[in-house]
């Protein structure tokens, strides 16, 4: 389908040049900025606006102090904080530095772009990840059920019936609740909720495809049904599945956020989207940029991979309209 595009549409462009550059993002940012979790002198740090500057000493028992000015006198450090002068040891000092808050610092004094870059990465993870699993189920048990019909047809797809009943907040609490909160059970539990219309789509292009002719004449020649099942049927099926999943993808990330908020998500002090607007809530008057910018960056995310989808769906009707 895409080779035969000789034109990729723009919002397929767009779309993916974003989630493009939201990946190299998470994967690259965090090696460039500091310890996301890490928390230097709360009083002197926590809620700067975004800009702001930082003098901070570190000491020979492991912490550090900081304050918007500092300078050497008479074997002490002389350190302004917050109009007041404290007066430290030059001998109990190890090294000096100025830190520059791009983005601001949250309550207890962490970085917040820092922290945005490394949510960034396990957000995106996450969601991709849970892709993954979404996918596998639902495309193998898609093309289980479209190809060999009968009993087994019947049973998978009153499963996958069953489970659409259910509401899915209701399934995403349960599960969430049932399992010890970590990235890896967040991740199954995404996966496990999505896959069910993964497999219808397969099943309905399966069944579309198996009675055309390339999958007779495959017949005719003597294919197994597995190489028509795999060579054949599924490459043919994936043209929706691949817009589906451009579409899943944003809403598992929105659904990632959605449980770290609630504290059933990501669990601090690991950085995520969802807990960083959990954490800014309380002081949402105060300093807006705690809650703002990781909601920015999931609306961003969802929005790129709109485009995506609507780019591959546009695709598609150019490819039919060829045929």
């Amino acid at each position: 389908m895409f080779v035969r595009s000789a034109r990729w549409p723009r919002r397929l462009r767009v779309g993916a040049c974003l989630l493009a550059a939201l990946a190299i993002v998470a994967v690259c940012g965090p090696w460039f900025t500091a310890d996301p979790s890490a928390i230097v002198d709360p009083r002197a740090t926590a809620l700067l606006p975004p800009g702001s500057q930082r003098v901070v000493l570190e000491l020979r028992d492991g912490t550090g102090v900081a304050g918007e000015a500092a300078r050497q006198a008479e074997g002490f450090w002389v350190l302004s904080r917050r109009g007041a002068e404290e007066k430290i040891p030059a001998a109990d000092v190890t090294a000096v530095s100025t830190r520059r808050f791009w983005l601001g610092t949250d309550t207890v004094g962490r970085d917040v772009l820092a922290r945005l870059l490394s949510g960034a990465r396990v957000s995106l993870a996450v969601g991709g990840l849970a892709l993954a699993v979404a996918l596998i189920l639902g495309v193998g048990a898609g093309l289980a059920s479209g190809w060999t019909g009968g009993i087994a047809d019947a049973v998978l797809m009153r499963i996958v019936d069953a489970l659409l009943a259910v509401p899915m907040l209701f399934l995403l609490l349960f599960l969430a609740a049932v399992f010890r909160p970590s990235l890896a059970a967040l991740i199954a539990v995404l996966g496990f909720s999505s896959w069910m219309g993964v497999a219808r789509l397969v099943r309905g292009q399966v069944l579309s495809l198996k009675e055309r002719e390339f999958v007779l004449a495959a017949r005719a020649i003597g294919a197994s049904p597995w190489r028509i099942a795999f060579v054949h049927l599924l490459p043919n099926a994936l043209t929706p599945v691949a817009q589906d999943g451009a579409l899943r993808l944003g809403d598992l990330i929105l659904v990632e956020a959605s449980l770290s908020f609630l504290g059933l998500g990501v669990q601090p002090p690991t950085p995520s989207w969802g807990n960083m607007v959990a954490d800014g809530q309380a002081v949402l008057a105060n300093a807006w940029w705690l809650s703002f910018l990781p909601v920015a960056l999931v609306a961003l995310t969802v929005i790129a991979a709109a485009l995506v989808a609507d780019g591959l769906q546009e695709i598609a009707r150019r490819d039919a309209a060829v045929r």
